[in-house]
């Protein structure tokens, strides 16, 4: 069984402080030592200039390092700490749900996200549901192997969920604990939490806003393995889509099955002299039949009313 140790500070919020408190800062760390120190120290400086109440909590995913420690000598910083490694989305599930925060800001440890711009999302977060820092600033460093995945995944996200998305996977957001608490059974344990959220925040009409943001090289060595990882967004997409957008997912290959058989069936018709067709064109126009209604069906199902 996982066992979670949690350390507060003695010197943390009282209990009527915590009630007051407004704003929840997550960072989620695994071996950052080269970095949580100097994030932290600028996370603690920003989150001064915010207009609400405001707490820090660092999730330390296991690491081997000295990350835990260095969170744990800030003295306004809350650390939960698991014993092992569970994945970027699982810490940060963690952290929201022991947030005391009504506001969830979340940044990474690795000092790759400009968290001077955090008051500027809390800020932005009055007039909708989420605010993601959208890596298109005048300074953005993305290394050249995750270019291309990252620009095909954009394009097929846009796509299934019929919104333009400048940045699907953005680490520096901020949005609402209670709209992402009805996703936490579906959002990812992995590094595709932020890809999770984004879609099915989209998908289900809540507002979301993108602002442009810097994004710089990260300190320490990278944890994302680009094949493994960009194969794993590219069936993530197509899965939460196929919850919230079914239609969108089936709809295409159904009609191209339908439309390729009917077509292929007629030429068929023609170069026989009207003796028959064959197997092809009917299997076609099958298949291209039952991925139309389980689109349908699928549709039907996630528009189903609870209870």
């Amino acid at each position: 069984m996982r066992q979670t140790v949690e350390f507060i500070p003695k010197s943390f919020y009282g209990e009527e402080a915590a009630a007051r408190c407004r704003v929840s800062v997550l960072i989620p760390a695994y071996n950052e030592e080269s970095a949580i120190g100097s994030v932290l120290d600028e996370v603690m400086a920003v989150t001064g200039k915010l207009q609400h109440p405001w707490e820090i909590l660092v999730i330390d995913d296991g690491s081997t390092d000295a990350t835990g420690r260095i969170a744990a000598e800030r003295e306004r910083v809350r650390l939960l700490r698991h014993k092992e490694n569970r994945g970027y989305g699982a810490a940060l599930k963690h952290g929201i749900r022991k947030a005391q925060g009504d506001i969830i800001v979340i940044t990474d440890a690795d000092a790759s996200y400009p968290n001077g711009e955090i008051p500027r999302l809390v800020e932005t977060l009055s007039d909708c549901d989420m605010v993601v820092g959208s890596r298109e600033g005048r300074k953005v460093v993305l290394p050249l192997l995750r270019r291309f995945p990252k620009w095909v995944l954009g394009r097929l996200a846009n796509y299934l969920s019929g919104r333009k998305i400048p940045d699907l996977n953005s680490g520096l957001r901020a949005f609402r604990r209670e709209a992402c608490l009805p996703f936490m059974g579906i959002i990812s344990d992995g590094f595709s939490f932020t890809t999770t959220l984004t879609l099915a925040m989209l998908c289900n009409d809540y507002e979301v806003k993108f602002l442009p943001v810097d994004y710089y090289p990260r300190k320490g060595r990278s944890k994302i393995r680009p094949l493994q990882d960009t194969l794993h967004f590219f069936l993530l997409i197509l899965r939460v889509c196929t919850y919230f957008r079914p239609l969108r997912v089936f709809m295409p290959p159904g009609a191209l099955l339908l439309t390729t058989g009917i077509l292929h069936g007629l030429f068929q018709l023609l170069a026989s002299g009207f003796a028959g067709i064959g197997e092809v064109p009917v299997l076609l126009i099958l298949g291209g039949i039952q991925l139309v209604f389980m689109g349908l069906l699928a549709d039907l199902i996630s528009k189903r009313p609870p209870g």
